[in-house]
C-alpha cells in the first residue's frame, strides 16, 4: 500500500463514516470552471471585487494550492490533459481549440479518468461543457475532418458543413470516452444550441441562431436562452449527486462549468451583485453554482465519503476584461498575462481540494502541480495501477492534498503550452519560456507594461525567477545562460521521450 492511500485510510479511521464503503473508494467530484482567473476568487485575491463565499468556504475547509497550472493556456487541450493525464500537445491538437463539428480529440484507445474509475465499480457522469469533439452523422457520410484540419476555424466551411448533419441521429461523445452518463452542451457559444443527453439531442435545433445572440452561427432550438444554460446544468448535477448518494456505490462526477466563459450571461438575480460589472456577476453566479453542488454533498450525509477538486481550465479571457480602470478588479490577480499566453496569468489557476475528515482544513499548499496530476492522484487513491501508456505526464499529488511529508518537489518540472504551440518549462523557482514573446498574438495592454515597468528585450527566449519576480518583468535569459540551456534541454527531452513521468514499475 502506498503512502497516499495509507494517509487517506488513517484519516478515514478518525472520521465518522455514514456508510460501509471502503475508505479508499471515496466519491470523486471534479469541478472545472471555464476562464476563471487566479484573481477572481477572494480566497486568492482579497482585492477581488467579486463575492465568492462558497469558494472561500471551500478553501477554508480544505487545501488551497497557490501554484497550480493548466497544461495549456486554452480550454480543449486542458480538458484533454485533465481527463487523460497526458500533455495535450502530444496529441493531434497543437494549436487553437476544437471548433464546431471537430471529431473527438481523445483517442479511442486511450485510458481516461472516468474509464479507469468505471472499471473499479464507479458510476461516472459529466455535466456541462464538453468541448472535446463529437462524431456527428451526416446525410452523405462525410466528416468535417480531415477536410478541415482539427483546430482550424475555417468558419464558412464549418457553417456549410452543418447543413448536412443529422441532428435526430445518435452522436458519439463523452459516453464513448468512459462516462456512463452525460448532460450538457458542446459549449454555450457553439452550435448546436441545444442540450445533449448521452448520445442524443434533447430537442431538435430547427432554427438558426439570431445574429444578435452571442456565438457562432448555426442551428438552435427554438426559444434557446444563454442565461438558462448554467442554471440547468447545475440543477441536473445537484439532482444526480442527491440520487447517487442514496447508494453506497461510489460515483465520479465531472462538472465542467460553462462559466464565466463568454457568453457572459448571468441570470437576472445575479446582475448587479458584484463590483466588477456583468463579468463579476457571472463569476458570482459561478460561485453560487459550486455552492449548490457542495450543499447537495453536505445534505447527503456523504461528505466524509467524498473528495472534491475545484479548478479552472486556464486564465481569464484577457487583461482588459473586465475593464480594469472602471472596476479596479484584476482577474489575473498579481500575475502577468491571461488566457492563451505562456506567462503565469495564462495557466496559473485556483486549485482547491476538499474532503471533510480527510483533507486538512485551512491548509495553504505551495507545491507546483498540474491539472494532468488529477489522474494519477485519483488512481493511487482508489487503488488503480496506471499502465505506462496512460497518464504519461501525471504525478500523484496526494501527499500535498493529504498533508504527507515529502522531502523534495513532487514534479521534476512542468511544461507550459500556449495556444500557438509554444512552450515553457517550470522548474523550482524558475520558468523558462522558449519564445521571445509570451503574448503570442494576444495583445498585452500598454498600461500593464507601464504600471509594472516591464522591460523590453531582444533575447530569443525568456527566463524569470518567480520567487523574486512573480510579475515576470525582468528577463534573466542573458544573465543565466547555463540555467536557460539546461531547462531548454529538459524541455526537449520531455518532448522526445513522450512522457515526463518516469516509467512505472510493473
Amino acid at each position: 500500500m502506498n503512502l497516499t492511500r495509507r494517509s487517506f485510510l488513517a484519516s478515514a479511521a478518525a472520521a465518522p463514516l455514514v456508510s460501509a464503503r471502503p475508505a479508499n473508494r471515496p466519491n470523486i467530484i471534479v469541478i472545472l470552471a471555464d476562464d476563471l482567473g487566479y484573481g477572481d476568487v477572494q480566497a486568492y485575491n482579497p482585492q477581488s471585487k467579486i463575492p465568492t463565499p462558497n469558494l472561500d468556504r471551500l478553501a477554508g475547509e480544505g487545501v488551497r494550492f497557490t501554484d497550480a497550472h493548466t497544461p495549456c493556456g486554452v480550454c480543449s487541450p486542458t480538458r484533454y490533459g485533465l481527463l487523460t493525464g497526458r500533455y495535450p500537445w502530444r496529441g493531434d491538437l497543437k494549436q487553437q481549440v476544437l471548433w464546431p463539428w471537430d471529431r473527438p480529440l481523445i483517442e479511442p484507445n486511450r485510458l481516461t479518468l472516468p474509464a479507469m474509475l468505471k472499471k473499479s465499480g464507479y458510476h461516472t457522469a459529466a455535466f456541462g461543457k464538453w468541448h472535446l469533439g463529437w462524431d456527428w452523422q451526416t446525410t452523405d457520410g462525410s466528416k468535417i475532418n480531415p477536410g478541415v484540419r482539427i483546430g482550424d476555424p475555417q468558419r464558412p466551411t464549418r457553417v456549410e458543413f452543418a447543413k448536412k448533419i443529422q441532428f435526430d441521429k445518435p452522436v458519439t461523445g463523452p459516453t464513448a470516452r468512459g462516462f456512463d452518463y452525460f448532460f450538457g452542451v458542446d459549449l454555450p457559444n457553439f452550435p448546436p444550441y441545444a442540450f445533449i443527453e448521452n448520445d442524443r439531442l434533447l430537442t431538435q435545433p430547427t432554427v438558426e441562431k439570431p445574429d444578435a445572440m452571442f456565438g457562432w452561427p448555426g442551428p438552435m432550438t427554438p426559444g434557446w436562452k444563454l442565461e438558462g444554460v448554467l442554471p440547468e446544468i447545475t440543477r441536473r448535477v445537484v439532482k444526480h449527486v442527491e440520487e447517487k448518494s442514496k447508494s453506497d456505490d461510489p460515483f465520479f462526477v465531472y462538472f465542467p462549468m460553462t462559466s464565466p466563459h463568454t457568453p457572459v450571461a448571468p441570470a437576472d438575480e445575479f446582475r448587479g451583485k458584484s463590483g466588477a460589472g456583468v463579468y463579476g456577476d457571472f463569476v458570482h453566479q459561478t460561485d453560487w453554482s459550486v455552492g449548490q453542488l457542495l450543499d447537495a454533498v453536505r445534505r447527503s450525509g456523504k461528505a466524509n465519503d467524498t473528495l472534491v477538486i475545484f479548478t479552472s481550465d486556464n486564465g481569464p479571457e484577457n487583461l482588459t476584461y473586465p475593464l480594469q480602470p472602471e472596476f479596479g478588479h484584476a482577474s489575473q490577480g498579481p500575475l502577468r498575462g491571461a488566457k492563451r499566453m505562456l506567462w503565469e496569468g495564462g495557466h496559473r489557476v485556483p486549485f482547491l481540494a476538499w474532503g471533510p475528515g480527510r483533507v486538512p482544513a485551512g491548509k495553504v499548499e505551495n507545491e507546483v502541480v498540474c491539472l494532468t496530476d488529477v489522474m494519477a492522484t485519483v488512481a493511487n487513491l482508489t487503488g488503480n495501477k496506471l499502465p505506462n501508456d496512460a497518464g504519461e505526464d501525471s504525478y500523484d499529488i496526494g501527499s500535498a492534498i493529504f498533508q504527507k511529508n515529502r522531502a523534495k518537489p513532487i514534479r521534476e518540472a512542468t511544461v507550459h503550452h500556449s495556444m500557438n504551440d509554444q512552450y515553457g518549462l517550470r522548474q523550482g523557482d524558475w520558468v523558462f519560456i522558449d519564445s521571445p514573446d509570451s503574448s503570442h498574438g494576444a495583445a498585452e495592454p500598454q498600461w500593464w507594461r507601464d504600471k509594472f515597468d516591464v522591460q523590453k528585450h531582444s533575447q530569443p527566449a525568456e527566463l524569470f525567477n518567480l520567487k523574486e519576480d512573480l510579475r515576470e518583468t525582468h528577463n534573466r535569459y542573458e544573465a543565466e545562460p547555463a540555467r536557460a540551456k539546461a531547462m531548454k534541454a529538459l524541455l526537449e527531452k520531455y518532448k522526445k521521450d513522450g512522457r515526463s513521468v518516469p516509467p512505472r514499475k510493473p
